[in-house]
């Protein structure tokens, strides 16, 4: 029988088919349950909860809180037990729970309870799911593929959640979220039964990714550091996005909308393409295009006076943030052994990045170019980012190197 190599070494298993068409049914939902979800959250807390606005701030940041939690120690199990869909599918049954108490309590203290034991562990499941392709031995370009198809459930998910609301009532949305969920969880258990998880065994060497030697343990603080930084920036654009439209351009708030979701169709094309180019170029190479591409970005937007140039500038910002999405989660699962950790610790960089794109807002907005300098200010962030990726570079350099015969060059 042919085998397979399960990603340790001495060990393989039978192969048998990826389950493609399972994987991109699950990140389709992945990625509506929480396109549903969270940009409806704060509507319903005040629809059905009666939240004010300090209410809404104060529920979010603890949610957040944690999820970010939650998307740390749930992976961090999963790689303890190497396994992945079995905690994937807790996830999809924690999420048709916390619809349940969402729709069956008109409390907010309740509400606030359900999100944190419920809603904080369910929103690991696009982590664990990206896990389980790596730890399943998926080549970088399927992942981006995946990923992409994240994407598009991003780009229809909030419309659609706000047609569900509109034509329908509030609650609505939350009987569309147990739907998803419950078919999650059959998606789940079909790549359960379909592809057994490699056995345990010896991980690689901790920092080694597939473009050379491993990082050292400064090297891998290094590129979180420099995505928390690119995820700050986008936060920070996305954020003021509708402010600059109206403020400094005198055009409708429509337009930010229009300006917004070119980028987001465009960042579908974009990982597909990357993909391609994922089995050509290093991943630092890709990262290098992305932040060149968001400093220009930044810096035109800064700089911006009509609707046309507006969009034509989205280019440039979806391949930036397609390159982050995609390299990106790549590059963690590179260069952080434990699949799970790498995933969990990815996500949280875009946790972590809003809250530091608050400090960017503020600051680049008190300048003398109002929300441009809000711009200007993310095309420096991204400056930094960049510089911080090549200096993961001189530290990889700098590390002894006993199993560069083994890392696999792309």
């Amino acid at each position: 029988m042919r085998q397979q190599n399960t990603g340790f070494p001495g060990e393989t298993l039978p192969a048998s088919p990826r389950p493609r068409l399972l994987v991109s049914s699950a990140a389709l939902l992945w990625g509506l349950q929480f396109a549903f979800l969270n940009p409806a959250l704060a509507l319903l807390l005040v629809a059905l909860y009666d939240a004010t606005p300090a209410d809404v701030g104060w529920v979010l940041a603890v949610y957040n809180a944690g999820g970010f939690v939650a998307a740390l120690l749930v992976p961090a199990y999963a790689d303890r037990v190497h396994n992945y869909l079995r905690p994937l599918l807790v996830c999809a049954a924690l999420t048709l729970a916390l619809a349940g108490v969402l729709a069956g309590t008109t409390s907010l203290p309740v509400a606030v309870v359900g999100l944190i034991a419920l809603g904080g562990p369910a929103g690991v499941g696009v982590s664990l799911l990206f896990a389980h392709l790596k730890h399943s031995g998926a080549p970088r370009a399927d992942v981006m593929k995946t990923r992409a198809v994240v994407s598009v459930a991003w780009v229809a998910g909030p419309p659609l959640a706000t047609l569900i609301m509109g034509t329908l009532v509030n609650r609505a949305i939350l009987l569309a979220i147990a739907a998803v969920a419950v078919l999650n969880i059959a998606t789940t258990a079909a790549m359960i039964r379909r592809k057994p998880q490699p056995l345990s065994g010896p991980q690689s060497p901790a920092g080694q990714d597939d473009d050379g030697p491993p990082l050292s343990r400064a090297g891998v603080v290094a590129v979180v550091v420099a995505f928390v930084a690119l995820q700050a920036t986008n936060s920070a654009a996305v954020s003021v996005m509708g402010l600059f439209v109206t403020g400094r351009l005198g055009l409708d708030v429509l337009w930010a909308g229009i300006a917004l979701g070119v980028s987001a169709a465009l960042e579908i094309p974009a990982l597909l393409v990357i993909g391609r180019l994922s089995a050509r170029f290093s991943s630092y190479a890709l990262i290098t295009s992305g932040c060149l591409a968001g400093i220009a970005y930044y810096a035109a937007m800064a700089f911006v006076a009509d609707p046309v140039g507006l969009i034509a500038l989205q280019v440039l910002n979806a391949w930036f943030f397609a390159i982050v999405a995609g390299v990106g989660l790549t590059l963690f699962q590179q260069i952080i052994p434990r699949p799970g950790l790498a995933s969990g610790l990815y996500m949280n960089t875009r946790r972590v990045g809003a809250i530091v794109s608050c400090p960017v807002i503020a600051l680049g907005s008190m300048t003398a170019l109002g929300y441009q300098g809000v711009f200007a200010a993310c095309a420096a962030l991204a400056a930094l980012a960049l510089a911080a990726v090549a200096l993961t570079r001189t530290l990889k350099a700098a590390v002894p190197d006993p199993e560069a015969a083994h890392s696999v060059p792309v």
